[in-house]
């Protein structure tokens, strides 16, 4: 029996994708699997029961990565599970901002009494006049599971499409349409484009990447939408380019000190996600994460170990081992196992920086002395009996 926590209120429909096998505890260091949205966890302490944590979501932020590492806790979360419900919000920011449907919203709440609301609206709605999408440029920067669905969306609204992304990968490639420019040099989104969208992961590598610097490359009247991270963009440059005239309008998911309430940002309370349909999707995904790992050892969309599948072990036993990629290690492990006469009928070894995972499958249980001494050797985090 396999026994589960969540952190957070996780959709029942997805939880119903648990087996009989699987019992939810109230307990979370009885746990060997936790689901979690938002619920902060770096001072949470991890007992040795837990083999697993799946994010229902993209951003793991809330997830203290390395310490689960060093623990060999795999930590799982779930891309593009929410991108429609993403992708529809991008639109609808971007046709707020285009319209001043939120001043004109505001307009007719401030009149609301007006008894002749409906002649004044006729004199004073020119001053919330605004632009179509059909014809205009869009740049998307970062084409992955939500980026492809803006693209190919902007394309069907009759938009010119501009996509940027140096590490685009074939399945999102796949998916775009034909009609998007796939350009090689950002600059040119920011010299071309009328909105631009980002959809990016916060990485030290992309954290500030539209900066003040960029925002002066932009063209005058741009319209900004970032529904990712609010790190990745300098908000005071963007505040600052609105008051001068430089940004239209910025459209962001993430209210904070700096653009809640101030003119010309719209600002969404983090509802990308806060959709039935996108919780419900990643909700099952976590679970058929969570349970392909926890039943079989395999990894598949995790964010801090290397992915490694080898179906549903049909050998005598299987054994998951957590280690540094380091020269050697699988040297060490076969010695191990040949010195006990366990021979191995299938094996796999994958690495991510500076971390592996070694997955073996075995003709004959190996026995507590092996696992033992797997567990010993230099560099290995955890070793895991599956089967």
């Amino acid at each position: 029996m396999y026994k589960f926590h969540c952190l957070n209120n996780i959709s029942p429909i997805g939880l119903k994708n648990f087996t009989s096998q699987y019992e939810q505890v109230d307990e979370v260091r009885e746990a060997q699997g936790i689901l979690v949205r938002s619920a902060a966890m770096h001072d949470m302490e991890f007992s040795e029961n837990l083999l697993a944590i799946a994010r229902a979501g993209a951003g793991v932020n809330n997830i203290p990565l390395q310490r689960c590492v060093e623990n060999g806790i795999v930590v799982f979360n779930t891309p593009g599970a929410n991108a429609n419900g993403v992708k529809e919000l991008v639109f609808a920011g971007m046709l707020l901002a285009s319209r001043d449907v939120v001043e004109g919203v505001d307009w007719v709440r401030s009149n609301w009494n007006n008894p002749d609301i409906a002649k004044t609206a006729e004199k004073e709605k020119k001053q919330f006049a605004g632009t179509e999408l059909e014809g205009k440029k869009i740049g998307i920067i970062g084409l992955g599971a939500i980026g492809v669905r803006v693209a190919n969306t902007a394309v069907n609204f009759g938009m010119d499409v501009y996509g940027y992304d140096p590490y685009v990968s074939v399945d999102s490639a796949w998916h775009l349409s034909r009609k998007i420019n796939h350009v090689i040099r950002i600059e040119d989104i920011y010299a071309e484009c009328d909105y631009i969208t980002i959809h990016v992961p916060l990485l030290d590598s992309t954290r500030g990447m539209i900066s003040a610097d960029a925002i002066r490359q932009m063209k005058n009247g741009i319209v900004l939408i970032n529904m990712a991270r609010d790190l990745l963009v300098d908000e005071k440059a963007v505040v600052e380019a609105i008051d001068a005239g430089k940004i239209r309008r910025y459209v962001s998911d993430f209210p904070n000190p700096t653009v809640a309430g101030k003119r010309g940002c719209i600002t969404t309370p983090h509802l990308g996600a806060s959709t039935e349909e996108s919780e419900i999707n990643c909700a099952k995904m976590a679970v058929t994460e969570l349970r392909d790992y926890l039943e079989n050892g395999n990894i598949v969309n995790s964010v801090n170990y290397p992915n490694c599948s080898m179906g549903v072990c049909q050998s005598a036993g299987r054994i998951s081992i957590f280690h540094k990629n380091q020269a050697n290690m699988i040297t060490n492990f076969t010695r191990i196992m040949g010195a006990e006469c366990v021979n191995i009928a299938e094996m796999s070894n994958k690495s991510r920086g500076e971390v592996a995972y070694t997955l073996i499958d075995t003709d004959s249980r190996a026995s507590d002395a092996v696992i033992r001494q797997l567990g010993e050797v230099s560099g290995v985090y955890r070793v895991r009996v599956i089967k």
